[in-house]
């Protein structure tokens, strides 16, 4: 016969077991949403922070805010721990006011002051400012590393600035440094936004992954040329929705990433040589797409591999949930089909 106070102990400890939250998964998560050609990419660490980088277009209808929200409710995110403007293009940045409107804020970064000084960039930087002085706000530079708990963050680029170290796995000299700059016509990209953007390497034990958002053509040769700072990675988020005038293959075919993934819009931008660069890329074994891309035509990959098609209604994410030992699951958010990739 069990004593009453051991009843009692007993009785406290199935109450406490059966209201304790069970522990977070260990695993890196992450939603790329569908904003339609712009970006917003939600990332929770196994100890449950999370971290929005940029939040797509504003207006539609709230349609990216609601797309984010949507995604945070999922991940059981309700307060962002870090809300990352890679730059201050409209389809990054003038969207931030709306998202943070919905779910709160505790600390902005972004890569310091505007580059250029046209009006649209002017306000949205002002809309951007006023929210930041409310809350707890980091300047990066290339080396600096964000304090995400369970994940090691280094920025790689930075207000048009690069690592100049290079990390562990990286160094040996890049056999695709031959790759030619790019001459700009009209618009010198080497001085724009795109070129001034926060570039990421996430860390989740052998699980690797590169994410410059927009950064350019030259700028990725700064990078990457004549060594290759980074060494290979697993994952690649594809530069500026797939455009030409970046993924050059001194970037995308040294870092040799098995999957890559593409934020691109039906016409915006998935470029037919930027699919071609990728696609072609060495040890590549799947790229998966946000939308079927006009542009990329018959090169597009099976619709298998793509969130939203020709026939689809818009707005599936997709999810990657990567584990410490290098394997990592991609989930097609309108299939719900999973495929695994072992390291």
């Amino acid at each position: 016969m069990i004593p009453a106070m051991s009843k009692t102990v007993l009785s406290a400890l199935l109450v406490l077991l059966l209201s304790s939250p069970l522990p977070a998964a260990d695993t890196l998560d992450m939603y790329v949403i569908d904003t339609e050609g712009g970006k917003a990419l939600l990332v929770i660490s196994p100890s449950g922070q999370s971290m929005l980088i940029d939040a797509g277009f504003p207006g539609n209808n709230n349609r990216d805010t609601n797309r984010i929200e949507e995604a945070a409710k999922a991940a059981g995110v309700k307060r962002f721990d870090f809300l990352l403007v890679t730059h201050y293009d409209l389809d990054h940045v003038n969207n931030v006011p709306s998202a943070v409107g919905r779910i709160p804020v505790t600390t902005f970064i972004d890569h310091g002051p505007a580059a250029v000084r046209d009006r649209g960039t002017t306000a949205a930087v002002k809309a951007y400012d006023e929210l930041t002085a409310k809350a707890k706000h980091m300047v990066v530079k290339p080396g600096d590393k964000i304090p995400f708990a369970g994940v090691d963050v280094l920025v790689l680029t930075s207000a048009g600035q690069v690592i100049k170290t290079a990390v562990e796995g990286g160094g040996a000299p890049n056999p695709f440094a031959d790759t030619p700059p790019k001459t700009w016509r009209g618009v010198n990209e080497d001085e724009s936004e795109n070129a001034q953007c926060v570039g990421l390497l996430l860390t989740f034990g052998k699980f690797r992954m590169v994410d410059l958002a927009d950064l350019t053509w030259n700028k990725e040769l700064a990078l990457m040329s004549p060594n290759n700072p980074i060494g290979t990675v697993d994952l690649f988020m594809v530069s500026h929705h797939g455009n030409d005038i970046s993924n050059s293959p001194a970037l995308v075919h040294a870092l040799r990433p098995r999957v890559a993934i593409m934020n691109n819009g039906a016409r915006k931008v998935g470029a037919l040589a930027a699919v071609k660069t990728l696609r072609s890329s060495p040890g590549m074994e799947a790229l998966y797409q946000m939308h079927w891309s006009v542009p990329a035509g018959a090169e597009n990959p099976p619709d298998e591999f793509i969130a939203n098609t020709q026939t689809s209604p818009d707005g599936k994410w997709i999810k990657l949930s990567a584990q410490r030992d290098g394997t990592f699951t991609v989930t097609n958010g309108r299939t719900e089909v999973s495929e695994t990739f072992k390291r």
